[in-house]
């Protein structure tokens, strides 16, 4: 590169000119445009059209491979003399060294040093490496693995049991360690050392794993006597049934029949109350099996039904049923559990009467025997424990049983007189004027109406319309009717339905419905007008909703537009305003007069387009003016309004005129606003998106000017009050 001098001044006195004035000092003697960095024009594809010969993806990534530069590889060093090996090994060093230095924590950064100097079998080192590593992190046990498995790797055993007892006193819970230095005195032959460090390990009451893997220890060593003294203690340090059923089976291997039976009494009479019992139950019982104990296995599964809790004797009892399949008489051993759970069932209703799901077992337990007599007298005690308050929600469980009774006689018993006395019976006792049960009802008339009495169906239904009326009970005597084709008595369950509850829409719509099916047009109008009269109703948008559609099924177009004008006497809502306007986009001009043929054989197509176009703009803008006037702090709807009329122009085709809309359009602008506090304090700010209007901005300035004179009248004001 080309050297630039500066050019010298003539004369003594004169010096170096000063950089022009657009250079940047920090550049030198060079300027901008020498440095700035020029890149090539972007090429203008002129001929768009595809190239005859087309490449693929596939073809592309393949020549990419192809022509990919093989990779740099380091040279192989090849080392000479002991001068460049110890020059090899301070530079490997130092980069470890440095690594270290670096991530410290970083036990795989030690690993990696340790095992370079074990392969430049510089033990000493290595083991320097390690002992630092412990230093920093010696929680971490594979640290320890890897430490040990260096000095059992190049047969330093005193080293490697020097760093188990190290490992194993510092992580005694490890059991990685425990099992690696037992495994590394095993391979030794020192089976004694082996049977050391078990002991130490045991002393700190490790799982049933490291007990179980003592235990093979020693049965591997021939030291039967060993082992069962270390079952012993495995079965008093951990009391649970699957240790006894381990213990049990190591005897009964050991052909040891009696002290097999002696681990599985002991256990039973210590662990006869644990969740886990009916396992240890159920193997005790298939050990006697096994033994040819017939009846000692008989006295098991009895002895644990009585003793097991109910909701856990499942798999107990499909045992109990398969061992007396094979040995015994399956019904004398069904009866004798059934009085077993009769015998639990009557201490527990005796203790708690009115715990009716005790009763709902009990008699759960009487229909699966199938005895029709103890059936219903359990039913009949059951009943007889009434709720002790008249509150319906102490009697919401107690009413399933006179629920369930009665299905038992219709469906189980097949007694429709005393089905019927069970309905009569419940419907005296429960206290109506309070409350009452809406299914109770409707079930004692469904029971009739499949026992073909539709007179007594009718009048139970009427009697809980007399008595507590409730909306399922109108329902569902309504859809009977109906069913029946009874319109007369629909017509007057309806007319009842909303004298109990006129402000309930649903049976304004349905009795309006039935009508409109009946074609009465007049007489579903007439409910509909009564049914917008109310003073409260409490769901009004869908009844005004179903009332609009009606008229606009049945053509009235007039009367929908004067229904649309009360609706919005009442209320203007958005959605009123957009629905009405959907209304005259779509809705035909002719009313349900007689000249409507003559009207529209008249009037053309098109002109009644533009009649429905100057209709819906006019309902825009009425909707506009409102919001604009009445309602200005409604912004938002005024702008989804607009929004709408902007759509709906569009869709109006060529009739349509977007830019009356689009002038009238407001401008969104962020605006913060702040959030008060429970103290009245502010905190904080959040965002929000206001719209002003194209009218808004027109009054600002002579609003500002306002409030500057507004201001400056305050001032001069409180000037004069001070002095």
């Amino acid at each position: 590169m080309a050297l630039i001098t500066p050019a010298s001044g003539g004369g003594g006195g004169g010096g170096d000119k000063a950089p022009p004035s657009t250079s940047d000092p920090s550049l030198g003697f060079l300027t901008k445009r020498d440095t700035e960095v020029k890149l090539p024009r972007a090429t203008r594809v002129k001929n768009k059209t595809p190239a005859s010969v087309q490449i693929t993806a596939e073809q592309i990534l393949r020549e990419a491979r192809e022509r990919q530069e093989p990779e740099i590889r380091p040279p192989k060093q090849k080392i000479t003399d002991s001068i460049e090996l110890s020059e090899y090994r301070l530079r490997r060093r130092k980069e470890f060294e440095d690594v270290i230095r670096r991530v410290r924590w970083n036990v795989n950064a030690w690993v990696k040093y340790a095992k370079w100097e074990e392969q430049q079998r510089d033990f000493a080192r290595a083991r320097s490496v390690y002992e630092r590593a412990l230093d920093v992190a010696h929680r971490d046990h594979t640290l320890w693995l890897k430490y040990a498995e260096f000095e059992m790797r190049n047969r330093f055993v005193n080293h490697a049991r020097n760093v188990w007892d190290r490992a194993v006193s510092l992580l005694p819970r490890v059991d990685q360690l425990w099992y690696k230095y037992i495994h590394m005195e095993e391979l030794l032959g020192a089976v004694a050392n082996a049977r050391q460090v078990f002991e130490r390990w045991m002393a700190w009451r490790p799982d049933t794993a490291g007990w179980n893997s003592y235990i093979k220890f020693e049965l591997r060593y021939g030291e039967v006597e060993r082992a069962r003294a270390i079952y012993e203690r495995f079965v008093a340090e951990h009391p649970r049934p699957d240790t006894f059923i381990r213990y049990a089976k190591f005897e009964m291997k050991r052909g040891e029949v009696e002290r097999a039976r002696q681990v599985y009494e002991r256990a039973a009479d210590l662990l006869a109350d644990d969740e886990d019992a009916q396992v240890l139950f159920v193997a005790f019982a298939e050990f006697e099996e096994r033994c040819r104990e017939v009846e000692r296995a008989r006295a098991i599964y009895k002895y644990a039904l009585d003793r097991v809790p109910k909701g856990q004797a499942e798999e107990l009892y499909r045992k109990f049923l398969a061992f007396e399949k094979q040995f015994g008489d399956r019904e004398g051993i069904e009866d004798a559990i059934v009085g077993k759970r009769r015998f639990q069932y009557e201490d527990e209703v005796r203790k708690n009467p009115l715990n009716y799901d005790s009763w709902f077992d009990y008699i759960r337990l009487e229909e699966s025997v199938g005895n029709n007599d103890r059936i219903r007298e359990v039913y009949e005690r059951a009943i007889a424990n009434i709720p002790p308050a008249d509150e319906k929600r102490y009697w919401q469980r107690y009413i399933y049983l006179w629920i369930n009774y009665a299905l038992y006689e219709e469906l189980d018993a097949k007694d429709g007189e005393r089905t019927r006395e069970v309905y009569s019976e419940c419907l005296k006792l429960v206290p109506h004027k309070k409350f009452t049960f809406a299914k109770m009802w409707l079930m004692a008339a469904q029971f009739e109406i499949r026992q073909r009495n539709l007179k007594a169906a009718r009048q139970i239904l009427g009697n809980a319309i007399g008595m507590s009326p409730k909306g399922k009970i109108f329902k569902k005597y309504i859809e009977i009717e109906l069913y029946l084709g009874n319109f007369d008595r629909c017509r007057t369950l309806y007319e009842k339905y909303i004298e109990w509850s006129p402000a309930n829409c649903y049976a304004w719509r349905k009795y309006a419905e039935l009508e409109k099916n009946l074609s009465e047009t007049d007489r579903a109008r007439s409910i509909y007008e009564l049914a917008i009269a109310q003073p409260a109703l409490d769901t009004p948008e869908v009844l005004w909703k179903e009332y609009l559609q009606f008229e606009i099924d049945e053509n009235e177009f007039d009367r929908t537009r004067e229904l649309y004008e009360r609706l919005l006497d009442r209320t203007k809502h958005l959605k009123v305003w957009i629905s009405y306007t959907e209304f005259e986009a779509s809705a035909g001009l002719a009313g349900e007069d007689s000249e409507s043929e003559e009207i529209k054989n008249e009037v053309s197509y098109h002109e009644q387009q533009i009649e429905r176009v100057r209709r819906c703009r006019a309902i825009f803008e009425r909707a506009f003016e409102y919001f604009r006037t009445s309602a200005p702090e409604l912004k938002e709807e005024r702008a989804m309004l607009l929004e709408e009329w902007l759509n709906k122009e569009v869709s109006f085709g060529d009739l349509g005129d977007v830019t009356l809309v689009q002038k009238k359009a407001p401008r969104k602008v962020k605006r913060k606003r702040p959030i008060p506090t429970e103290d009245g304090s502010t905190v904080a700010y959040e965002e929000y998106i206001d719209y002003i209007f194209p009218d808004e901005v027109a009054l600002a300035p002579n609003l500002k000017i306002l409030e500057a004179a507004y201001k400056w009248k305050k001032q001069k004001t409180d000037d004069t009050d001070d002095d």
